[in-house]
């Protein structure tokens, strides 16, 4: 799958879905939304041997979105992470959740976000449902989105823009990455939160 900065359908759409169907209508058909890569920002959390949470993100991600804010209808959707981007603040740690032991990076690069449903719950939120593709195995994730602005950006760029924020706790086990299970060296549970803004496509970039 290749990628153009901003032109390209992957890197993002997890909160899209029930993000984009409480945003106002600014639109008659589907329109292109690109995940600012320069205004995204994602972390994770997890427990070391109880003690207390290692955190980490990952630096490389790319995303677009098809949707059509009148009829709140999201048509295509997808975030993909470069995994041997990570990033935990220490160079043996990084190197090690890269491996096999976690990521194993080298057999697969890519850790893949894709959109399948959505529910609005409140006004500017709701649960979006999506195939997460790690460690060679797809299991569904349900994130809860906050669309927390959506108006024209006042400087820059000028162009209308999303600002999303979503969360959600995944166990590691359930995609095969089993490794400090035992003992509890190393938690199962994982908690990512997300925000980043996502900007309408207008033949600019």
């Amino acid at each position: 799958m290749m990628f153009n900065n901003r032109k390209t359908i992957t890197r993002s759409a997890l909160a899209l879905p029930a993000v984009l169907a409480l945003s106002p209508a600014a639109s008659a058909e589907p329109q292109d939304f690109i995940v600012d890569d320069e205004h995204f920002s994602m972390f994770f959390e997890i427990m070391h041997i109880g003690y207390a949470p290692v955190m980490g993100m990952f630096r490389e991600v790319e995303g677009q979105f098809v949707y059509d804010e009148e009829t709140m209808e999201l048509k295509s959707g997808q975030l993909v992470f470069q995994s041997d981007s990570v990033f935990t603040n220490h160079k043996k740690r990084d190197e090690h959740v890269r491996n096999e032991d976690f990521l194993d990076s080298d057999e697969y690069p890519e850790i893949t976000f894709t959109v399948t449903d959505f529910e609005t719950t409140g006004e500017n939120t709701g649960k979006v449902t999506g195939d997460l593709e790690l460690f060679g195995q797809t299991r569904p994730v349900v994130l809860d989105v906050t669309l927390n602005k959506s108006d024209v950006y006042p400087f820059g760029h000028e162009e209308y823009t999303l600002g999303i924020s979503a969360s959600t706790t995944l166990k590691r086990s359930e995609w095969g990455m089993t490794y400090g299970l035992d003992g509890e060296m190393v938690g199962d549970e994982v908690k990512l939160h997300f925000g980043f803004e996502a900007i309408r496509e207008s033949g600019m970039f």
